[in-house]
């Protein structure tokens, strides 16, 4: 997307993480979606890692976003605490054809939940990813209807099928996740803006009772 010549574009910096348990895919849907590349054979990530890729928004907007790899095994650990921090947003992956990986679903979006916030309080929002759709699947995932009432009550902003070997939905979940991320953000910049104009009113109704009562 070209920018605009009259205005210089702003950057903004969003840290997003992309959790599950292991083997979920969730490297691949990193690679895929930074790199456009796909390999059959990866290391497991041990610890965290991290991509980095610049998506201009609109006219004005360019977006570095951050994608942080959080290895399978890190739930079960106190670090993810400090790899979670300052995240904006998150994908929760799982595998279609291993039921067992929907299961532990649950327990991420828990430790999700309690270990980061955006600063209004609320969760950051959450997209499930139901990975390697180009595999046979197993458990509720073959439900559509059940899939959504889950998305619901858990408070997952959403679902998708994905496959990084085929590379399905994973630029619209991507998509999706940052459009709310911008919204969130901009929903938080008016209500600072707001708070800011009642203290400056509330400075002035305070500074005239005080001329008043002088009077």
């Amino acid at each position: 997307m070209s920018m605009s010549t009259d205005e210089e574009a702003k950057e903004y910096l969003y840290k997003v993480l992309v959790i599950g348990e292991a083997s979920v895919g969730k490297t691949s849907i990193i690679k895929r979606y930074v790199h456009r590349v796909f390999s059959a054979v990866y290391q497991a990530t041990i610890g965290v890692d991290f991509a980095m890729k610049l998506l201009p928004w609109d006219d004005h907007t360019l977006i570095n976003l951050q994608m942080w790899d959080i290895a399978g095994q890190e739930r079960y650990g106190n670090m993810t605490r400090v790899y979670y921090r300052e995240a904006v947003g998150a994908f929760i992956v799982f595998d279609v054809s291993r039921s067992a990986t929907f299961d532990a679903v649950q327990k991420w979006k828990n430790d999700l939940d309690e270990k980061v916030h955006l600063p209004n309080g609320k969760p950051v929002p959450c997209i499930l990813l139901a990975n390697k759709c180009d595999k046979p699947k197993e458990g509720i995932v073959i439900d559509a209807k059940k899939m959504e009432e889950y998305c619901v009550e858990k408070g997952f902003l959403q679902w998708y099928e994905t496959s990084a070997k085929d590379n399905i939905n994973i630029d619209a979940a991507t998509h999706s996740l940052v459009a709310k991320i911008i919204e969130n953000e901009k929903y938080n910049n008016w209500h600072e803006e707001h708070d800011q104009y009642n203290k400056l009113v509330n400075l002035r109704e305070s500074g005239m009772r005080q001329n008043n009562d002088c009077c």
